[in-house]
């Protein structure tokens, strides 16, 4: 977001240039002797007349890491000792103030996963909330001096959109079986003659519709991040030197504001998906009902 953001005013992080300048020249010659063919032998098995330098932007030793995948892997890294520092510094006798607000998000999302999804929901918990942290640390990262938003490319977005389709997914077909996940897109049970005309189109239109969910999680991220990176940037613009430190400041509240309620999209999205194809165990659901019902019996006796 800020004039040092890219490296004072080049369009590359000078991170990104400083890696690229190590490690460039290796990948470069990797892609050339392998990406690049095989990204060629398939566009013209598909009969499509263009190179990968066209789709893909032009190959250099300069560009061979994306500034994304950089900023993203900062990102992992950052979450990783984020999470390591807050887990070390947790004490039950004297709670610091950081504590308080951690175990304050902790329970804010571990009942909203739990309102979404039921009370078995906590154990997909772990994933969600991992999500939810690369998320919200690859929004701020805009916010600081000499990195970007990772969540600024598609590329990443549309990552973490297809890793939130395979793991809700990977749950419906570990929980329900594939032939049993499959049949949850048929809809409910109709009458045979219904059956045969409506189930058949209810089927194609949710199969299309998970399908497609990887893009939609991906570009409703991207779009977000990559206007406010966007917006920010013209603004600062507008009368240099003088906007391009004073309004980034006066526009951090807001920047701060659309990161956190991007991420909390992205992971409620991800437990919507997640309830559609989890369901709480059998034996929760009976254990449930004996006990409400022992306990009315309980409650009758002692009247």
């Amino acid at each position: 977001m800020f004039l040092f953001a890219e490296g004072g005013g080049h369009h590359t992080p000078l991170i990104v240039e400083f890696i690229n300048h190590y490690l460039g020249k290796p990948v470069y010659d990797f892609q050339l002797a392998y990406t690049y063919p095989a990204w060629q032998w398939l566009f013209d098995k598909l009969g499509v007349k263009t190179t990968p330098a066209v789709v893909f932007g032009e190959y250099t030793p300069e560009n061979a890491i994306p500034w994304y995948t950089v900023m993203f892997v900062i990102a992992c890294v950052l979450t990783m000792i984020l999470i390591w520092i807050f887990k070390s510094k947790l004490s039950e006798d004297d709670p610091k103030p950081g504590q308080l607000t951690l175990e304050a998000g902790f329970l804010a999302l571990k009942d909203l996963i739990i309102s979404v999804v039921g009370n078995h929901g906590y154990r997909y918990f772990p994933v969600v909330a991992t999500f939810g942290v690369l998320v919200l640390v690859s929004n701020l990262m805009g916010l600081f001096p000499l990195f970007m938003s990772p969540t600024a490319s598609v590329n990443v977005t549309f990552a973490l959109g297809i890793s939130s389709f395979i793991y809700y997914n990977y749950i419906g077909i570990s929980e329900n079986g594939l032939v049993n996940h499959l049949a949850h897109f048929a809809g409910p049970r109709l009458p045979l003659l219904m059956a045969i005309i409506i189930t058949p189109l209810i089927f194609a239109i949710e199969l299309v519709s998970n399908m497609i969910r990887p893009i939609t999680l991906g570009v409703r991220l991207f779009a977000n991040m990559f206007a406010d990176e966007q917006i920010s940037s013209q603004i600062s613009g507008l009368a240099p030197p003088f906007t391009q430190f004073l309004l980034p400041v006066v526009l951090m509240p807001l920047a701060v504001f659309v990161a956190f309620v991007q991420t909390l999209v992205f992971t409620l999205l991800s437990m919507i998906y997640i309830s559609e194809v989890s369901h709480a165990p059998h034996d929760d659901t009976h254990g449930g009902e004996h006990s409400e019902a022992t306990g009315e019996a309980l409650a009758t006796a002692h009247v």
